[in-house]
């Protein structure tokens, strides 16, 4: 989505108008009306700010952020009223308010990943001697809460290293977006850049209780050939990004 949208907006660059973006938001609405009817509404959702972020990066004016942001807190507001929404996509809201609320089901996620992350402490409890994850009271502990097994055994210490890591590397992809030698290459390394920290953070939120359990990868953490092969063929994009950029004599 980020190469097609980029490509498009390249082609249009120097007479951009509406029209443009128009055509760009219906490019960005077919894959996540498809992956919504699945349905999986936490997909789409990183589909759509996938290609949100290009649109952003394009000159989307900001006026049509914020009335998009209002109409959306509007149509999330009918979707819970009028019941458009499944069951478990509210439980899943429900359960970031109050997870004590259905401890032995739909907060049972949440409440595991915060005692293996507390119990962890400053230090952690060492490589493989995690107790939450080794006893099985972790679910999904290869894939989507890898972060909790990371903070359990590697403690506050471990977690804030690997914030930081984190942090370094969108700086320094955002810094090849930066001095990208054409819009195109601007646009797609710009965006990927966005999605590398939306996965990041959707994934370290939802672990930690702030997000809805939702099934986001933690980058290059998480078990998965899909999710990881993306990846580095995203990084793969940005350092050909980096070596195609235009040198500048001093």
């Amino acid at each position: 989505l980020p190469l097609i949208l980029a490509w498009y907006f390249e082609r249009h660059e120097g007479t951009m108008n509406w029209r443009n973006f128009v055509v760009a938001a219906l490019l960005v609405a077919v894959p996540f009306g498809l992956v919504v009817r699945q349905p999986d509404l936490g997909t789409a959702l990183l589909i759509g700010a996938c290609g949100f972020y290009v649109l952003y990066l394009a000159g989307l004016d900001w006026r049509v952020i914020v009335g998009g942001a209002i109409l959306c807190v509007l149509i999330f507001a009918a979707a819970w009223q009028f019941d458009w929404m499944h069951d478990y996509q509210k439980e899943r809201i429900l359960t970031v308010i109050n997870p004590g609320g259905d401890a032995q089901d739909t907060g049972w996620h949440a409440i595991q990943a915060a005692i293996a992350i507390g119990s962890g402490g400053i230090f952690g409890k060492g490589w493989l001697n995690g107790t939450q994850t080794h006893l099985e009271f972790l679910p999904e502990k290869h894939t989507d809460f890898i972060f909790a097994v990371y903070g359990e055994e590697f403690g506050l210490l471990g977690g804030v290293v690997l914030v930081v890591l984190y942090l370094l590397f969108i700086g320094r992809c955002f810094l090849i977006a930066a001095n990208a030698s054409t819009l195109f290459g601007r646009l797609m390394a710009g965006s990927m850049t966005l999605m590398f920290f939306t996965y990041a953070f959707v994934n370290m939120g939802m672990v930690t209780g702030m997000l809805p359990v939702v099934g986001v990868p933690l980058p290059f953490m998480s078990f998965g050939g899909t999710a990881l092969m993306t990846l580095f063929i995203a990084v793969g994009i940005l350092m050909s990004v980096q070596t195609h950029r235009k040198l500048v004599n001093s």
